[in-house]
């Protein structure tokens, strides 16, 4: 037979062989501790990770939601730097803390890297520099015997705000309440929710506080508690401001067994309060009143609020039983049972003590032109 006769045959029979899984019974304890202990992790995977933890046999949906609130209570203030004053809910929810009258007018800046000049040449006319505060009007003067600066058209006087209140200036503002209205649904499953339970009427909103341990459903939040439980204490934290969370988790199991979907409500202090990175702490803004005085001349007045502001934030998922997802990942576990025999191979192959016996009779090669049977070693075959 020519050796290209033999390449062919040899190619035929690679090709072409028919293989057929073997049943070889080996009565081992040892290896059959391995197959059931192994087919057992299996099985806890799939049923304990996959169906009970990861829901796997649920379809899924993210959130969408919708937040109001409204915020009540009353405070009264007598300071030195303010008249007598009488609070309601149309004044605090932005109250100021630094206050300034200006009036629009020509003035030199205070002296800086970004405003010092030696001639008229360094300003330039029309010029707005972010850094700045106002628009340059061209000219360069003196703004005191060692000190020249640029001229320029603001509001003024200028606000310097480098000296903060010891205290809040609505101290009471603590025990103010807020109600938060909450509405979601999950649109795949055509689900709506309230944070108002269905049980919930007017008598008992009036009453109601919200209670991790005794009212853990209610609403109603008194501010003071809010600020507590996320680690922080009011009256610091309203000096120079702040951002807190209030989180509202609608993550529920829908399906018929699993009980109610209720909202759980968490909070968190969301801005940077590091104690060595503590450049710009806290939370602020400005806004002005403007008017005008009986000569005709507009006035504003500046201020720059200091508080404490609650971002609401809503987030959940949602599942319920579907049938594509429970037959999908049926598949993946069968495929994983699969892979037991190839572990219990492995071991019998490589770690028993007749290994050498096992490797010989792992395939079996049939001869049809004789009616017997030669046993040779080789890598595939079926264990139970």
């Amino acid at each position: 037979m020519s050796k290209s006769a033999g390449c062919c045959k040899r190619f035929l029979h690679y090709a072409f062989d028919y293989e057929t899984p073997k049943t070889l019974v080996i009565p081992s304890l040892g290896v059959g501790f391995v197959f059931r202990f192994t087919q057992f992790l299996v099985v806890m995977y799939v049923v304990g990770y996959v169906c009970v933890v990861q829901k796997a046999y649920q379809d899924t949906d993210t959130v969408i939601s919708t937040v109001t609130t409204k915020v009540k209570g009353f405070a009264f203030t007598n300071t030195s730097d303010t008249e007598p004053r009488f609070w309601d809910v149309a004044d605090y929810i932005i109250p100021p803390q630094v206050l300034k009258q200006q009036h629009n007018r020509f003035f030199l800046q205070l002296p800086s890297p970004s405003t010092t000049c030696v001639d008229d040449c360094n300003c330039v006319e029309g010029r707005s520099d972010p850094r700045g505060n106002g628009i340059q009007t061209g000219l360069c003067e003196n703004y005191s015997t060692t000190a020249r600066t640029c001229e320029v058209l603001s509001w003024c006087p200028l606000e310097i705000d480098t000296k903060l209140p010891e205290h809040a200036l609505l101290v009471a503002a603590e025990n103010f309440t807020v109600l938060i209205k909450n509405s979601i649904t999950y649109p795949k499953f055509n689900f709506h929710r309230r944070n108002i339970l269905p049980h919930v009427n007017s008598s008992y909103l009036k009453r109601c506080e919200f209670s991790r341990l005794t009212d853990p459903h209610c609403p109603i939040f008194r501010l003071k508690h809010i600020v507590s439980e996320a680690g922080e204490d009011f009256q610091d934290m309203a000096v120079k401001g702040g951002i807190l969370g209030i989180l509202i988790d609608w993550s529920c199991d829908l399906d018929w067994w699993a009980g109610e979907c209720l909202p759980k409500y968490s909070f968190r202090r969301l801005d940077n309060k590091h104690p060595v990175n503590n450049v710009a702490p806290g939370y602020n803004f400005r806004f002005a009143k403007y008017y005008k005085t009986a000569d005709g001349e507009e006035t504003r007045t500046l201020i720059k609020a200091y508080g404490i502001r609650f971002d609401v934030i809503v987030f959940g998922t949602a599942g319920r039983f579907s049938i594509v997802p429970t037959i999908v990942n049926l598949g993946a576990a069968l495929s994983f049972l699969s892979l037991v025999p190839v572990v219990a191979d492995w071991f019998l192959v490589t770690c028993s003590r007749k290994r050498d016996l096992y490797s010989r009779h792992k395939t079996t090669h049939l001869t049809e032109d004789a009616d017997s049977a030669s046993v040779s070693m080789g890598t595939t075959y079926g264990t139970q």
